[in-house]
């Protein structure tokens, strides 16, 4: 009987250490990346485009300009105001979503207050970039 539970729970650790390997790994892979979308977004609320820009991930450095990002993100952000409040309500570990470049991905959404605009939703896009550092790969406002 004795020899029976110990099978049983050297049963249960292979079949089950595997998925918390996996799961622990990807909550820490949620962790860093909040970390850098915090900082991330702290360059933008403080209007400093280029530099968010400059800390983005190489996908996203490819796939818009520094230029076109200052504009774009002027036209976006400016008529918003300051933020007012911004609280995380998902992060999600993605392995090579649909319509991305392969990789590590982290999508995090926080829901956002500006002083004009109560009700938004950020989504920031995080990547493991080639340096293992997570890094912005998309930012949308809704």
């Amino acid at each position: 009987m004795k020899s029976a539970a110990s099978l049983l729970s050297v049963f249960f650790l292979l079949t089950l250490w595997p998925q918390t390997a996996v799961t622990q790994s990807q909550q820490k892979a949620e962790e860093l990346a909040q970390k850098s979308a915090e900082s991330w977004l702290a360059l933008t609320d403080s209007g400093k485009y280029a530099e968010s820009w400059d800390q983005a991930s190489a996908a996203f450095k490819a796939a818009v300009s520094r230029a076109k990002w200052i504009d774009q993100l002027t036209s976006v952000r400016s008529p918003l105001g300051k933020v007012v409040s911004r609280k995380l309500t998902a992060a999600e570990y993605k392995n090579s979503p649909p319509n991305a470049p392969a990789g590590e991905y982290v999508i995090i959404q926080y829901a956002t207050s500006f002083e004009n605009r109560n009700d938004s939703v950020e989504t920031v896009s995080l990547m493991l970039d080639k340096d293992d550092q997570w890094r912005a790969a998309g930012y949308f406002i809704k």
